[in-house]
């Protein structure tokens, strides 16, 4: 299996999200690859690492999560390999949660989301996604288990 980091969703992916998918919260677990330096796509000269342009658009999408009745549940940097092998480690995971699926469509499709995508976009070597479902744990409060 060829493993392929990108930034955007392809359609299939997409096409998930119209579906009713289960009811209440989703987690999404996020892996992130950074850039050296950051490239906007549309050209403008910048002095930011990736992690920083990420950083910015850390900042707008916590606002907008908040507002959706989510939040950020974990974030770390990624240290080393504890178990098993990979070719590269990410550099990042953070753990994002939606009230549902259909909330954190609602928010990509947002215009204050397309204002701040720029960063991610610009700060991202790649990014894996994966939606979870049924949370149990210590971050993980009583109210938002499905």
């Amino acid at each position: 299996m060829e493993v392929k980091n990108t930034v955007r969703p392809n359609a299939e992916q997409m096409a998930g999200f119209a579906e009713p998918g289960p009811e209440g919260p989703i987690y999404m677990v996020n892996l992130l690859k950074f850039k050296e330096k950051a490239e906007y796509a549309d050209g403008r000269e910048t002095d930011l690492s990736g992690v920083e342009a990420y950083g910015i658009y850390s900042v707008g999408v916590t606002k907008l999560l908040h507002g959706l009745g989510g939040g950020v549940a974990f974030s770390a940097s990624v240290e080393r390999l504890m178990l098993g092998e990979v070719e590269e480690l990410w550099d990042k995971v953070a753990i994002a949660t939606y009230p549902s699926r259909s909330a954190m469509l609602k928010m990509m499709q947002s215009p204050e989301m397309a204002e701040i995508g720029v960063h991610r976009e610009a700060g991202l070597a790649g990014q894996l996604n994966i939606e979870c479902t049924g949370a149990v744990g210590a971050l993980i409060s009583e109210n938002s288990t499905g």
